[in-house]
């Protein structure tokens, strides 16, 4: 069973049979999120770049949990020496962790660390595991690989709709057809006034021009993976 929560902005639980995985948590400054970093479960975390708001509370929850934390190389050195414990991966590259095949793809954005120090390139997230595939695009623009992204054949996709640092309405739309899912969600909007968006009606544009099922959730709402 997959379950998945939205804790506003980027940052996502996903539950994989049991074991807690955090995508992106920010949670300290998030004004949406509905717990606190010392709340949140995690036995893995996932960070698709090296920004404030994706980077988040990731030493302060991977140190409380223990949980190992799956970046990309720059981030996992720079996290290690922090003590916190790491699996570095890199763009194309895909390792089976007991959860599920992680993969990480490229995105069309920036990244550096809180300490101003290079954050490496920035990643989006393929998730395969008990039969489904997961996309988490991270934050980027829209680009045409995207299509083979969803040639892999993806059960749900979480894009950014915010604009302004990610793309928005009109590119995620045309990310919806290159990438095909069989659901989509918008995140990274109304975190902060200037990524404000109306997700619905972007949802009830995917509706009309795609074949692609979309759901706009409330920040803490759960869903799972039928």
């Amino acid at each position: 069973m997959i379950s998945l929560t939205w804790y506003g902005h980027s940052a996502w639980q996903i539950d994989f049979s049991g074991t807690q995985v955090l995508l992106d948590p920010f949670l300290s400054g998030n004004p949406v999120a509905p717990l606190t970093a010392d709340e949140a479960p995690a036995d893995f975390i996932i960070v698709t770049h090296g920004h404030g708001d994706h980077l988040g509370d990731t030493v302060a929850v991977a140190k409380r949990t223990g949980a190992t934390v799956i970046a990309n190389a720059e981030i996992a050195g720079w996290l290690q020496k922090r003590g916190v414990k790491t699996h570095p991966q890199h763009i194309g590259g895909g390792f089976q962790h007991p959860f599920g095949y992680v993969k990480l793809t490229i995105a069309v954005h920036g990244s550096s660390l809180p300490d101003g120090s290079y954050g490496g390139m920035p990643a989006g997230v393929l998730i395969s595991a008990a039969g489904k595939k997961l996309y988490h695009a991270g934050d980027t623009g829209l680009f045409v690989s995207m299509e083979l992204i969803g040639d892999e054949g993806l059960d749900v996709a979480l894009l950014p709709i915010g604009d302004n640092y990610t793309m928005g309405p009109d590119d995620a739309l045309r990310a919806v057809k290159l990438l095909r899912p069989r659901l989509v969600i918008p995140m990274h909007y109304n975190t902060w006034d200037l990524i404000a968006q109306d997700a619905h009606a972007w949802a009830e544009r995917v509706r009309a021009e795609t074949d692609t099922r979309p759901l706009v959730m409330n920040v803490g709402e759960t869903i799972t993976l039928e």
